[in-house]
This record gives structure tokens, sequence and C-alpha cells, in this order.
């Protein structure tokens, strides 16, 4: 079971919110996203790919807060998605010294910046916004270990491709997971810039 080789702490936080039997999805997905690979993870809607993503990213980061630098950052398409993933992120981290931040276009990039400095383990962020704050030296990306993007489609779309390609350059090295329903040719091209030896899972 998927999920019983996970953070103890995880575990209690599943009981208590009543989620008890991994999906098919999550059965496949999450050893090989712990194994430490770079992973593509194809599946359809309402297959518990969020919920992979988030518990994979406690799971990660040992469930605690260390340092001060961002250790874990996902990308989603939009301020909605931000808000909405931020949410669902604090339902598992309540209790918990993880600190969840959520960046997007509607802040002042000054304003998310000294917020940032002051203590981040998840960064959740638009690729435009998140791509700014690099540029501008406003996370410290030496301590990233994980690095997700979540309904991945978006970016085949030209701006936050080319967004998501500047952002990587800045990266010495972590672990990719991309998680999609379908695994457009532009997602695939990734494979030769910083998916280095991906695996698949799909279902």
């Amino acid at each position: 079971m998927a999920f019983k080789k996970l953070h103890p702490a995880i575990q209690e936080k599943l009981t208590s919110l009543e989620i008890e039997t991994p999906t098919a999805f999550q059965n496949k997905s999450i050893p090989v996203i712990k194994s430490g690979a770079n992973v593509f993870c194809i599946a359809p809607k309402d297959s518990g790919k969020t919920t992979t993503l988030i518990l994979t990213t406690l799971h990660k980061l040992k469930y605690q807060a260390a340092g001060n630098a961002p250790r874990a950052v996902i990308v989603v398409e939009n301020t909605k998605r931000v808000l909405e993933l931020h949410e669902a992120f604090l339902l598992f981290t309540k209790r918990s010294s993880l600190r969840v931040y959520a960046s997007h276009d509607e802040l002042h990039i000054d304003m998310q910046k000294s917020e940032i400095f002051e203590g981040v383990d998840i960064l959740i962020s638009t690729p435009k916004m998140l791509n700014k704050l690099f540029l501008a030296n406003g996370v410290h990306t030496s301590q990233i270990k994980l690095f997700s993007i979540d309904d991945a489609a978006f970016l085949s779309l030209e701006s936050p491709y080319t967004a998501m390609m500047s952002i990587t350059q800045s990266i010495q090295k972590c672990q990719y997971v991309i998680y999609t329903e379908h695994l457009h040719p532009k997602l695939k091209r990734f494979e030769s810039y910083f998916m280095e030896y991906p695996k698949t899972v799909k279902v």
C-alpha cells in the first residue's frame, strides 16, 4: 500500500482526514516519486494526482520546516490554481511547522520577496511570477529538492513554456515531477533540458 511507506505524521494526517485507500494512480506513482527519479505522471482527472503531489512533497521534506529557502517548488497555471492548491496543502500542514507560501501575479513582487526571505518550505507559484522572482533574486534556489508541475498542459503554450525553460536554468539539481492528463510533445521536450532519465507512470 502506497500510504504505508509515507512519513508516520503524514499517515496520521491521512487517517484524520479519513483518506484510507490509495487510488490506482497513487499506488503506482508514489513509490516511483519517492525513489527520487524525475517522473512524468500521466492520469485522467480525479485519479488523485494533486493529493499525490501533496503527499510526496510532504514526505520529501520529512514533514517539518528547515532553513529559510524553499525546498519544494510547485508551478501551476494561474492565480486561481495557486490559491486552490495552497488551501489543499493547508489541510495537510495544519499544526505542523511547515511553511507554505502562495506566490501569484496579483501580489507585488517586492512584498513577495520580503515574505519569502522570512522563511518558506513550499513555494507555489505561476511560471510568470516564479520567473520574475528568480530573475530578481527573490528566491534562493540552492535548497530546492523537489520541483513539481501540477496539471502541466498549460506549459504547451509559448509564454509559460518559455518562462519554465528560464526558471529551470536557475536550478542546479533537483527532482522534477510533472503531472498531466496527456503528455503533450512540448512536455516531452523537457527530457532534453532538465528531465534527465525520466520514468513514466501512466494509468
